[in-house]
């Protein structure tokens, strides 16, 4: 029977994604696993292995675990710099490549910022023209889900609260294979509260309102040094921050996270995401 919401990590990879990133995936007793494929602070774009990928693909498949990619964080699509932009699109398109080969199931994004002094509806339909085409790639049964990530708020930032996420959707005329994860650290520091009874059902609403039903496929589950609406992506391991523990079991319980994989991005190391793991597992 599926678990209503698998419980994992993002985990380290350096060594190989079978060898090192599922070791310490069964390590935490993970059920869902986040990677990286390529450097996240750099622009490369590595072949990968394909013996690592077909024993990658195949131990997922044989214990039942979902596995998903983090594409690298200097991807902006709202860049001022076309450089930039044109870096993005092949980055963003070999994270999807890579996925593709190692059966993971969707590619997180970040929304990015409207750099240069731009207007937001100016670095939008620059979104549009350069990510659309990558979305419309996506054509085989198999192909990942693009998810995209809101951040905390920081400077020019084309997301952070939930209704800027309806204009971001539109942007991409709402396509079928264009998805949300949402992290819990980025959307209480830009200001949704979840610490308070009722605030994370409140906020799952509100990301159902604007971007519709089904379009919540992850979600990275990460407690937050900073308070509400501070703006600033601190995380922290679960009940220690100023989110709590309670708020993970709010949104557990909420049908918008139904089938919906929790993955932590939390501090420390394997002590601490194995407790991480066993703490949402027992709020699950």
């Amino acid at each position: 029977m599926p678990r209503r919401n698998p419980v994992g990590s993002h985990v380290p990879v350096a060594g190989g994604l079978a060898t090192t990133g599922l070791a310490y995936a069964r390590e935490l007793g993970a059920e869902a696993v986040q990677v990286f494929v390529a450097n996240p602070r750099g622009w490369a774009t590595p072949a990968g292995s394909p013996a690592q990928d077909e024993k990658f693909r195949a131990a997922c498949a044989a214990e039942g675990l979902s596995a998903w990619v983090h594409a690298p964080y200097l991807i902006n699509f709202g860049s001022h710099t076309e450089a930039t932009v044109e870096h993005s699109v092949h980055s963003l398109r070999h994270s999807l490549r890579r996925a593709g080969q190692i059966g993971a199931l969707g590619v997180v994004v970040h929304t990015g910022s409207a750099t240069g002094g731009r207007g937001r509806a100016t670095a939008l339909a620059q979104v549009r023209e350069r990510m659309l085409p990558l979305l419309d790639e996506l054509t085989g049964r198999e192909d990942p889900w693009l998810l995209l990530e809101s951040t905390a708020g920081q400077g020019s930032s084309l997301c952070s609260r939930m209704e800027d996420l309806a204009a971001y959707v539109e942007a991409l005329d709402a396509h079928p294979r264009l998805g949300f994860c949402l992290d819990t650290c980025h959307v209480h520091a830009a200001g949704h509260d979840l610490a308070p009874p009722g605030g994370a059902g409140r906020l799952l609403d509100e990301l159902v309102a604007a971007v519709g039903p089904g379009r919540l496929r992850l979600v990275h589950a990460n407690d937050s040094r900073a308070g509400a609406g501070e703006r600033r992506d601190r995380h922290a391991n679960i009940g220690d921050g100023t989110i709590g523990a309670e708020a993970f079991r709010e949104l557990l319980a909420h049908p918008a996270t139904e089938g919906v994989p929790f993955v932590i991005e939390t501090p420390g190391g394997t002590a601490g995401h194995r407790a991480d793991v066993e703490l949402l597992k027992r709020l699950r």
